[in-house]
C-alpha cells in the first residue's frame, strides 16, 4: 500500500487548483492575487516565520471590506475543499482496508471486533446473542450548529461523488477531462451561490434537511451494512442476522422538540409526522417499482397465487397492487398536508401491512427454489422496512417540566382544587396517581386557559391523532421528581390516547445529575409506576448545561457517576435502563470520537441497548457519504457489543477519591472565572462574535431562552459556538489546568499518569481535551484580545491565555506526550492542513469585528458572517 495520505494529498492539491482556477475566473486577478498573497503569509507564518504573522495582520488591517468578502469567501472554500477531500478519503481507507482481506483488519470493524470478543472467551452463540438483541437508536435534532446551506451541502456531496468516480483505474483519459469538468462546475456554481440564509428555518425546513439524510444516503447505507453485518455474522458464530432483527434505528427531534422553541407548535409536529409518512410512502413506491422490474419469474407459491389468481407474472401483478396502495397512502398525505378531505381509497395504516405482503413475496421465493433472488432487492426492502417502517424515523416529543407544572396548576385552580404548584411534592403524587387511575377525565371539554398552558394540553391532544408508529419518547427537560414523569402520563391518559408514549427524564444541571439516582429510587418506589413500565425504564442525560454549569473535566466526573447511580437504582428495582444520550459535536457538550465515547462509560451502563442524539453539523459528516456513513453505524455497533460483552474494568477506589478531589478543584476553578467574575461576561461578549452569531439564521430556536440576563440566559449551543470561533475553546478545557496542576503539585504525577494508562474513563476524558487544545491557538487568541479589548478586560484575557499555557503544560505531563496529538497522526495531519486558512480567516475575523463595532455597515457585516462560516468549516465541530 501506498503512503496513506498521499491519494489525500492529490485530493486536495487538485481541488486547491480548481478552486483558485474558479477564483480568477469568477472575480478577477487582483482578488486571485490577495487570496494567494495572504495563503502564502499564513503558510509562512505556520513554518516559523512570525515576522509573516505581523505582515498578515497588517495587509488585514488595510483590507477593504469590498475585497474582505471575496477573501473571506476564498479562505472558507479551501477549508471546505479540505473536508470534503478528507472524507472522501475515509471512504477510500475502508474500500483499501476491505480489498485485502487476508491482511490486518480495520480498527472497530465488525471483523476485527468479531475476532477480538471470540479471542477474549465470548462463545459464537453469546456474541449471535449480543448483535440480535442489541438496539442502537441514533437521535438527529435539529440544533444549531450547521452554518452551511443545505443547496450547498449537496454540491459537496458531488465534488465528493466526482473524486470517488476519478479514483477508478480503468478510466480513459476522455473520462477523466469530464471529471475534473464536472468538478470546475459544480465550484462554479458554488462560487455563485449565497453562502448565507435570508430566513431562519422552520422546524418543517430542519425536518426536510434531517429526512434529506435518509434519502441520500442511508436508504441504502443501511441495507448494505446489515447485510455486511449478516455475513460477518454467519462467518463468526454459523448464523445469519435474522431479517425482523437491527441493531440500530433512527429517531428524530426535528419537529417535535418544543424546549424553548415556540415555533414548535402542536400542528408543526403533526405536519412533521405527516412529512415523514409521505417520504417513507414515496422511497418504498420507488424501491417496489425496481423490484417488480426484476421479478418477471411466472412460478410463485400457492399462497401467492391465492392472492392474484392465475396470471403469467403473478409476482408483478401482485407488486402493482402493493404499489398503487402505496401511492394512494402518499396521496392521501398529501391532501392532508394541502388541508384537503381524504380520498378515502385503501392505504398501508402501519408497517405491519406491508410487512406482511413484501414476507409473501419473499416466502413464495424461496418455496418456488429461487432463494437467490429473495436474497437480493426483496431483503433489503425488507431490512429497510425493520429499520425505517413507513414513518423513517421516531418523533420524539421535548417540552420542560415546568410547563407540564403551569398547565396543572391552571387546571386544578379553574376544577377548585387549589394550586398544583403550591403543593408539596407528596401532595402531587397523591393526586397524579388518583388521576392516573380514575377513569374519568379531569380536563373539562370547555377549559380554557393562556396561550402557555393551551399549548400543552393541545400538543397531547395532537399527539394521540398521531400513529403511534410515528412517535418515540416524550422527554422531560428539566426533570425533577416522580411529580414530572407522572404528570406527564396524566396528560397522555387525558388525552384519550391508548397506547401510551414512553416517558424519559432529561438530567442536565449538576444539581440534577447528582440527585438522580434519588429521583429515579423516588419513583421507582411508586407500586403503581414500576407496574406500568413492566421492568424498563429509559433515562436521559445532557452534557451541554452541566459544562457550562462546571467546565467540561468536572461535568464529565458527574456524568459518569450520575450513570452510575441510575443503573445501580435499577437493579434494586429490577428495571433495566437505557441511557439516552444528548451529546453535542464539540468536546465541550459530550462530543468526540464515538468509539472512545461508548467505551469510556461506567461498567454495565450500556447493556446492550443506547440512544445518542446526533446533531447539526455532525448529521453531515457522520453520514453525508455513503462509506461514511456506513464506518459511522459499524463503529456505533461495534463499541456497543465491546461494552456490552467487555466492560471496562471498575476503578481502583483510590482514582474515584483522586477524580473526586479533581472534579472539585476543577469546578471551584472554572466558576471562578467564568460564574464569580463580575466582568466576565463583558470579556466574553467583547472577544467573540457571540452577538453576530445569530444573524446566521442557522435554527428556529432561539439562541437565548429569555433576551435579557447574562449567562445563564444563554443557551449551551451558542456559547460553545463562539468560544470556538476565537480558538480559545474556552468551555471544554477551563479548570483542568488548575485541577492538574494542584495535584502535580501534591505529588499525584505518577498516580494520574497511571489512571490516564489504565482506566478508559479518565484516558478518554483527557484524549478529549488534547483533541480540544490541539485546536487551540495563543497567537490566534491574542488577536481577539488586541483588537477588541479595552485595557479594563486585560487582566482576565492575560489569565485565560496564562491557563491555557498551563492546560498544554499539564496535560503533556500527565500523557507523558512530548507534542499534543502525538498518538494521533491523523487528526494532527488534519489539524494541519487547515491551520494555515483558519489562522487567516480568524486574523481577518478580529479586524471585522474591531471595525464593526466603531462603525456598523452591511458589508462589514456580511464579511464578519463569512468569516464565522469558514472558521465554522475549518473547526469541524461547533456546537
Amino acid at each position: 500500500m501506498r503512503d496513506s495520505f498521499e491519494a489525500l494529498r492529490e485530493d486536495e492539491q487538485l481541488l486547491n487548483e480548481l478552486l483558485q482556477e474558479t477564483i480568477r475566473r469568477k472575480e478577477n486577478e487582483s482578488v486571485h492575487a490577495i487570496v494567494e498573497e495572504i495563503r502564502m503569509l499564513a503558510r509562512e507564518a505556520r513554518s516559523g516565520d512570525k515576522n509573516a504573522y505581523d505582515k498578515m495582520e497588517e495587509y488585514l488591517s488595510r483590507m477593504e471590506v469590498k475585497e474582505a468578502i471575496p477573501v473571506a469567501r476564498a479562505l472558507s472554500y479551501f477549508l471546505t475543499m479540505a473536508n470534503i477531500a478528507e472524507n472522501h478519503h475515509r471512504q477510500r481507507r475502508r474500500r483499501l482496508f476491505l480489498s485485502h482481506p487476508d491482511s490486518t483488519p480495520q480498527r472497530w470493524s465488525l471483523e476485527e471486533t468479531f475476532q477480538q470478543l471470540l479471542q477474549r472467551g465470548i462463545s459464537p452463540q453469546k456474541l449471535y446473542e449480543a448483535v440480535v438483541s442489541q438496539r442502537v437508536e441514533l437521535v438527529l435534532t435539529a440544533h444549531p450548529t450547521e452554518v452551511v446551506r443545505r443547496t450547498l451541502l449537496q454540491k459537496y456531496v458531488h465534488i465528493a461523488q466526482a473524486l470517488e468516480r476519478r479514483d477508478r483505474k480503468d478510466l480513459i483519459p476522455q473520462e477523466r477531462l469530464e471529471i475534473l469538468d464536472s468538478l470546475r462546475r459544480e465550484l462554479a456554481i458554488i462560487w455563485e451561490t449565497d453562502e448565507l440564509r435570508q430566513e431562519k428555518p422552520t422546524p418543517i425546513d430542519e425536518a426536510r434537511s434531517g429526512l434529506l439524510i435518509i434519502e441520500q444516503t442511508l436508504w441504502d447505507v443501511v441495507p448494505q451494512f446489515l447485510r455486511s453485518l449478516s455475513s460477518t455474522l454467519q462467518k463468526y458464530t454459523g448464523k445469519a442476522l435474522p431479517l425482523n432483527i437491527s441493531p440500530v434505528s433512527f429517531g428524530s427531534w426535528m419537529g417535535g422538540d418544543r424546549d424553548g422553541n415556540p415555533n414548535v407548535t402542536p400542528e408543526v409536529t403533526r405536519r412533521v409526522a405527516w412529512l415523514t409518512q409521505w417520504m417513507a410512502a414515496k422511497l418504498y413506491e420507488e424501491e417496489l417499482t425496481k423490484l417488480r422490474e426484476e421479478l418477471s419469474l411466472v412460478h410463485a407459491s400457492p399462497k401467492l397465487i391465492e392472492r392474484v389468481g392465475q396470471v403469467r407474472e403473478p409476482y408483478r401483478v401482485f407488486l402493482r397492487q402493493i404499489i398503487e396502495k402505496l401511492r394512494d397512502t402518499r396521496v392521501r398525505v398529501e391532501h392532508l398536508l394541502a388541508g384537503l378531505p381524504d380520498p378515502g381509497k385503501p392505504y398501508y395504516r402501519s408497517t405491519e401491512d406491508l410487512l406482511k405482503e413484501i414476507e409473501l413475496i419473499y416466502d413464495s421465493l424461496c418455496e418456488t427454489g429461487n432463494e437467490l433472488i429473495a436474497e437480493g432487492r426483496c431483503v433489503d426492502i425488507l431490512r429497510r422496512l425493520t429499520v425505517f417502517g413507513l414513518t423513517l424515523v421516531r418523533l420524539d416529543i421535548r417540552q420542560e417540566s415546568h410547563k407540564h407544572t403551569k398547565a396543572l396548576d391552571a387546571i386544578t385552580k379553574a376544577l377548585g382544587l387549589g394550586s398544583y404548584a403550591a403543593w408539596s411534592e407528596e401532595e402531587r403524587q397523591k393526586f397524579l396517581l388518583q388521576e392516573l387511575q380514575n377513569p374519568r377525565p379531569l380536563i373539562p371539554m370547555n377549559f380554557e386557559a393562556d396561550e402557555e398552558v393551551m399549548d400543552v394540553i393541545e400538543t397531547f391532544r395532537m399527539l394521540n391523532r398521531i400513529r403511534t408508529e410515528s412517535l418515540g419518547a416524550y422527554i422531560i427537560s428539566m426533570a425533577r421528581a416522580p411529580s414530572d414523569v407522572l404528570a406527564v402520563l396524566l396528560f397522555q391518559k387525558e388525552s384519550g390516547r391508548k397506547r401510551w408514549l414512553r416517558v424519559v427524564p432529561l438530567f442536565e444541571t449538576i444539581q440534577d445529575l447528582e440527585s438522580a439516582g434519588k429521583t429515579m429510587d423516588a419513583l421507582f418506589s411508586i407500586d403503581w409506576y414500576r407496574n406500568h413500565i413492566a421492568g424498563h425504564q429509559e433515562v436521559m442525560i445532557g452534557y451541554s448545561d452541566s459544562s457550562k454549569e462546571a467546565g467540561r473535566f468536572a461535568a464529565a466526573w458527574y456524568l459518569y457517576k450520575c450513570q452510575e447511580d441510575i443503573i445501580a437504582i435499577g437493579k434494586k428495582y429490577g428495571v433495566r435502563i437505557t441511557l439516552f444520550h444528548g451529546r453535542g459535536g464539540t468536546v465541550g457538550r459530550g462530543g468526540g470520537p464515538t468509539y472512545l465515547a461508548i467505551l469510556s462509560q461506567p461498567p454495565g451502563s450500556i447493556q446492550g441497548h443506547l440512544r445518542v442524539t446526533e446533531q447539526g453539523e455532525m448529521i453531515q459528516a457522520k453520514f453525508g457519504l455513503p462509506g461514511v456513513a456506513f464506518r459511522t453505524l459499524e463503529i456505533y455497533t461495534t463499541a456497543t457489543l465491546q461494552a456490552t460483552l467487555t466492560p471496562p474494568r471498575e476503578p481502583l477506589p483510590e482514582w474515584r477519591e483522586i477524580m473526586e478531589i479533581l472534579a472539585q478543584k476543577a469546578q471551584r476553578a472554572y466558576r471562578q472565572v467564568v460564574w464569580e467574575n463580575p466582568r466576565f461576561v463583558e470579556y466574553y461578549r467583547a472577544v467573540t462574535p457571540e452577538s453576530e452569531i445569530p444573524e446566521l439564521k442557522i435554527g428556529s430556536r432561539p439562541t437565548k431562552r429569555r433576551s435579557e440576563g447574562g449567562l445563564e440566559s444563554l443557551r449551551a449551543i451558542p456559547w460553545i459556538f463562539a468560544w470556538t470561533q476565537t480558538r480559545i475553546l474556552l468551555p471544554a478545557w477551563l479548570g483542568f489546568e488548575q485541577a492538574m496542576e494542584e495535584s502535580i503539585r501534591e505529588g499525584k504525577l505518577e498516580v494520574l499518569q497511571k489512571m490516564y494508562q489504565e482506566w478508559h474513563f479518565f484516558h478518554s476524558t483527557v484524549d478529549l481535551i488534547e483533541m480540544v487544545l490541539a485546536k487551540t491557538d495563543l497567537y490566534i487568541a491574542e488577536q481577539y484580545h488586541k483588537k477588541l479589548l479595552g485595557e479594563h478586560l486585560k487582566d482576565i484575557a492575560n489569565n485565560v491565555l496564562a491557563k491555557l499555557k498551563c492546560a498544554i503544560e499539564v496535560l503533556l505531563k500527565v500523557t507523558q506526550h512530548k507534542k499534543l496529538l502525538e498518538e494521533n497522526e491523523v487528526l494532527e495531519r488534519s489539524i494541519e492542513v487547515r491551520n494555515p486558512h483558519l489562522d487567516a480567516l480568524n486574523m481577518l475575523q478580529a479586524e471585522l469585528l474591531r471595525r464593526l463595532r466603531q462603525n456598523e455597515s452591511p458589508e462589514l457585516r456580511r464579511a464578519l458572517l463569512l468569516t464565522i462560516n469558514g472558521i465554522a468549516a475549518g473547526m469541524r465541530n461547533t456546537g
